[in-house]
């Protein structure tokens, strides 16, 4: 049997028919084309699932569930997206408008957690228990599983680690507090730091790389500069890595997984990213002399990790 996994997200509704090994062998995309109603946009991620369906050459009659993944506030008994600021959700019986129009029992869970759950299955985290998933890109997503099962707290909207914090007092945060990790960490935010040192640093090799222009700074710049010998790049790097591994020490800390994986853009680094990075974790983490200790890895699946957590949240 198959399951269908969804994926929506802001931009786009991308949908995966898995098959029992993980592989995608269909998928259907649609434009999520914000602002829309609720119903306007479940109509279409029918379509999608339809377009899946046909695209792995099955039928809805092979298909054992659908599982779904969404930003936002989600209750998984009541199948409900609770709310979404992203796609001005507020009480969208998800799971029930799905189910009757595919005929198939559907599952919901925040999208963070599909991802995780995505790498802990087929990706990063395979073999492996206790697992964290940190995806650096508008904010910093998260996503938590303990014994193998996705970890949602008392009221499925556990693991909000981004909105931990980090500086007392600090840069402001998109959810209303300040100094949170995800306002030193995230791909928006080391994009905030490179134009901040590039209106010190004239003579910078990131002001050439951006093509001379504030529009073009983007996760890679800082990275590329730094690559070139250049200081100022260097220094911003090293500055984002360093609240990078003070949020990710903290997250250890919480939970000492076995593996911690990173996703999003900034993950392509490679080494670059992952090799100072664990300096400066096993310099400052509390289990220094542990024999076991996390290890820190680059997530594997791209935009593939939330397709295919979804499709399996029924397990």
């Amino acid at each position: 049997m198959y399951r269908i996994g969804i994926d929506l997200g802001g931009t786009n509704i991308a949908v995966g028919v898995v098959d029992e090994e993980y592989n995608i062998v269909g998928r259907g995309k649609m434009k999520t084309a914000l602002p829309r109603s609720a119903k306007e946009i479940f109509d279409d991620i029918v379509t999608a699932c339809r377009m899946a369906v046909e695209d792995a050459h099955i039928t809805m009659d092979d298909v054992a569930c659908v599982g779904l993944g969404s930003p936002g506030a989600i209750n998984k008994e009541d199948g409900v997206i609770e709310y979404s600021n992203n796609l001005k959700f507020d009480q969208v019986p998800a799971c029930s408008m799905l189910s009757d129009a595919l005929g198939k029992p559907v599952y919901i869970d925040n999208d963070a957690n599909c991802a995780a759950f995505g790498e802990a299955l087929a990706g990063a985290g395979r073999g492996v228990k206790d697992f964290v998933a940190i995806t650096l890109g508008t904010g910093v997503g998260s996503g938590v599983v303990i014994n193998g099962r996705i970890y949602s707290g008392s009221n499925s909207i556990a693991a909000e680690l981004g909105h931990t914090v980090i500086a007392v007092d600090g840069e402001q945060c998109t959810c209303g507090r300040r100094g949170c990790w995800e306002a030193y960490s995230s791909a928006t935010a080391l994009i905030r730091q490179t134009k901040d040192a590039m209106r010190h640093a004239h003579d910078s090799l990131m002001w050439e790389i951006a093509g001379n222009d504030y529009d073009n700074v983007n996760g890679r710049t800082a990275f590329d500069a730094m690559r070139r010998g250049d200081a100022a790049g260097k220094a911003v790097v090293d500055r984002y890595i360093d609240y990078l591994a003070c949020g990710i020490v903290n997250v250890i800390n919480a939970f000492q997984p076995e593996v911690l994986c990173i996703g999003g853009g900034i993950s392509h680094e490679g080494d670059n990213l992952l090799v100072p990075l664990n300096k400066r974790v096993e310099r400052d983490r509390y289990t220094e002399h542990a024999k076991s200790q996390t290890v820190l890895r680059c997530a594997e699946l791209g935009n593939d990790s939330g397709i295919i957590g979804a499709a399996f949240l029924d397990l």
